[in-house]
């Protein structure tokens, strides 16, 4: 009975949007996480009787045909790429992005990678690195005689070293931003690589052209809404049971059958 198997498809397509739920709410104190939404899409039809056919010689056509779908599937699980809430962290090196823009992270294997997370530090040599100890490109070192760190809007990092009057400018934060940020690779760690559906990163200054500017001593939250979060939740698991009652249902209809046979 086809019944089973399209209910299966809908048991197996709630599963995978739980799954995707789960995954929001796990990561909702990550910082720069961007949530995902599972999207599904109907699978093939079989059909019985074609719309447009005609049934007399003289041209009568059939209005409306007869299609019986076999389930759904799992389409696509996009992020959505919203602006999360921006919180104070009294840190001076932690700067949240209030607009477009990814900062620019430098990979072991010279990949180069995109985050929202700017929780950054300063290595042994001074060298601005995110928690993992991946340079921040462009490379800019804070010497160890620096002090009053500051980071303006536009990326520009300014220091007082040791008894100078005068701040030094120590180098300037890039920002990449991207035609179809959809379409960046999540490899875990809050971080993000380009494909050909992203399309290449367009680096360029904060604060000018449509980027979005900096604010130090900020971070970037999740912008995972629990309230929503929970009420998806709910409603994929109501489908479940639904389509695990058609399961039921359609087991006791066969059983039905082969009892008269």
């Amino acid at each position: 009975m086809k019944a089973l198997y399209i209910a299966s498809t809908g048991m197996n397509a709630q599963e995978r949007n739980v799954e995707v739920i789960s995954n929001n709410i796990a990561n909702m104190r990550t910082t720069g996480f961007k949530r995902q939404r599972a999207e599904f899409q109907d699978l093939l039809y079989q059909t019985y009787r074609r719309a447009g056919s005609t049934t007399s010689d003289q041209g009568s056509l059939v209005p409306v045909g007869i299609e019986i779908g076999s389930g759904v599937k799992t389409a696509a699980t996009p992020r959505v790429m919203s602006q999360g809430s921006v919180v104070p962290t009294e840190k001076e090196l932690d700067i949240a992005v209030r607009g477009e823009g990814f900062f620019t992270v430098q990979l072991p294997d010279g990949r180069t990678a995109y985050t929202r997370d700017g929780t950054f530090e300063r290595d042994n040599t001074g060298l601005l690195v995110n928690v993992d100890g991946y340079q921040i490109e462009p490379g800019i070192t804070i010497p160890d005689t620096a002090n009053s760190v500051s980071i303006s809007a536009d990326g520009t990092v300014e220091a007082f070293l040791g008894t100078d009057p005068v701040p030094t400018q120590l180098g300037q934060i890039q920002l990449a931003r991207f035609v179809n940020k959809g379409g960046l690779e999540s490899i875990g760690n809050n971080l993000f690589i380009e494909t050909a559906a992203s399309g290449p990163a367009q680096i360029g200054t904060p604060n000018t052209d449509g980027m979005g500017d900096l604010m130090q001593g900020y971070l970037e939250m999740a912008n995972v809404n629990a309230v929503t979060e929970i009420a998806d939740l709910i409603a994929a698991q109501r489908a479940y049971e639904m389509n695990a009652r058609v399961v039921s249902g359609a087991d006791e209809m066969l059983q039905s059958t082969t009892q008269l046979r």
